[in-house]
């Protein structure tokens, strides 16, 4: 058998023309199991972003390397708190600053001046923060059941040991691990190589950006939405323009990205009309499946492998032609492949987490399959967030697609929403 009947023979209950989407999950992920990238770059940190560690990052040293204090005030042997019940007054004997260890020793019944960050000397483990305290001629006072011994001190190691995973592999570098990553000294760090995606449009009834309108005719918007997305993934993309409805020209398109590329992203031609010779062109080329899928809007999509060269199949994701069905379609499903094509951990590579909300208004549903409508998600003061409809939900229109930051995700099982119902919303940020 071949690796999609292998695969579809292993999936409980699959049925190409009426797949849930937890179904389609599943298929996904076993058949790009295989085609994970695995070749490695070494970069630059300013590179890094977005990129795919290759390895675990192991902490050199201690994070932080020493104890310090956590807070701007007056360090000193918490001992000193023991059996005072009103106020302790300390002598102040210097100033600690960031960055500079204090050379010196402090004895009992004197504070240390510390800044946030500042080393602790040894024999201090306590920091009065200074809004607590009252300073003059050289006294520090505070009330002392205003904190307790240890308060306001950072431990050596308290972040990372030295010898620990800071990072591990699989984990896709955001700005908050560039600091990281900056924090412990590394100019440099291994990532996978960018995962190369092609992408083109198909259609005689679509318009290249310049060409004349014409009766019947829409501009090409899925090839700018689907190099978005690609771009804001980090992918490598590969704008192989927009293809006719021409078995010939078709062919060769594909053959050219399964030769350069990983992945393959079309838009249209993947359902049953006549004129849709792109399925036709799939089945003869590579391993194809195709599905109807149990969703709206998205229902029909073709996966499958399209051999590039003896040694290499490129993953092939084909999308509806509708406008917003791609972006769904995508964001359900393609992105999260991709994710785990590029090497992203089980976590990175999940699809985007579900919000909770409450619904504004009434929302009509049948189960036996899932939807995807378009919703503007509001935060409530003390309550649950609020997400409205945006708009038109036809598949072909865009201009409620901007209007919203995320998709209601009404599941396969659930009946229509009454007004105030709780619901799940996947939203856009970092996405669309």
């Amino acid at each position: 058998m071949s690796r999609i009947q292998d695969i579809a023979a292993a999936l409980a209950g699959y049925d190409p023309q009426a797949l849930d989407v937890d179904g389609v999950w599943t298929f996904l992920r076993e058949l790009v199991a295989p085609a994970v990238v695995q070749e490695t770059q070494d970069v630059a940190l300013f590179d890094a972003l977005g990129r795919v560690l290759a390895s675990d990052v192991i902490s050199p040293f201690d994070v932080p390397p020493h104890d310090n204090s956590a807070m701007d005030g007056f360090a000193f042997d918490g001992a000193r708190l023991d059996g005072v019940s009103g106020d302790l007054t300390l002598r102040v004997i210097g100033t600690a600053l960031a960055g500079a260890a204090w050379r010196g020793t402090v004895a009992a019944g004197e504070a240390l001046r510390i800044m946030t960050g500042a080393v602790m000397p040894a024999g201090l483990d306590t920091v009065v923060p200074q809004e607590f305290c009252h300073v003059a001629d050289g006294t520090v006072r505070f009330p002392a059941s205003a904190l307790r011994r240890g308060d306001n001190r950072r431990f050596a190691g308290e972040d990372l040991q030295a010898g620990t995973a800071a990072l591990h592999a699989g984990t896709r570098v955001t700005p908050a691990a560039l600091g990281l990553l900056a924090s412990l000294g590394l100019p440099r760090v291994t990532v996978r190589r960018r995962l190369r995606v092609a992408y083109f449009s198909t259609g005689d009834e679509i318009l290249s950006l310049g060409d004349t309108p014409r009766e019947g005719a829409v501009y090409d918007s899925n090839r700018y939405t689907v190099f978005g997305l690609l771009t804001r993934l980090g992918c490598e993309v590969i704008d192989l323009g927009m293809v006719r409805d021409d078995p010939t020209a078709l062919e060769a398109t594909l053959q050219r990205a399964a030769r350069e590329a990983d992945a393959i992203v079309t838009s249209g031609g993947v359902s049953v009309g006549e004129a849709d010779h792109t399925r036709a062109v799939m089945q003869r080329l590579g391993d194809m499946a195709f599905w109807r899928i149990a969703m709206r809007p998205g229902r029909p999509m073709a996966v499958g492998l399209i051999g590039g060269n003896p040694s290499h199949s490129a993953v092939l994701f084909g999308l509806p032609g509708n406008p917003v069905a791609v972006m769904v379609t995508f964001l359900a499903f393609v992105r999260p492949a991709l994710l785990q094509m590029m090497g992203c951990n089980i976590a990175d590579a999940a699809p985007p987490p579900l919000l909770r909300a409450r619904s504004a208004g009434a929302i009509r549903k049948k189960p036996g399959r899932t939807e995807y409508q378009r919703g503007f998600v509001q935060q409530v003061p003390g309550a649950l967030p609020e997400v409205r409809i945006a708009g038109n939900q036809g598949s072909g229109v865009l201009s409620s697609m901007v209007a919203a930051n995320g998709l209601v995700v009404l599941h396969h099982g659930q009946h229509s929403v009454a007004a105030g119902d709780e619901v799940d919303v996947m939203m856009f940020d970092g996405c669309i």
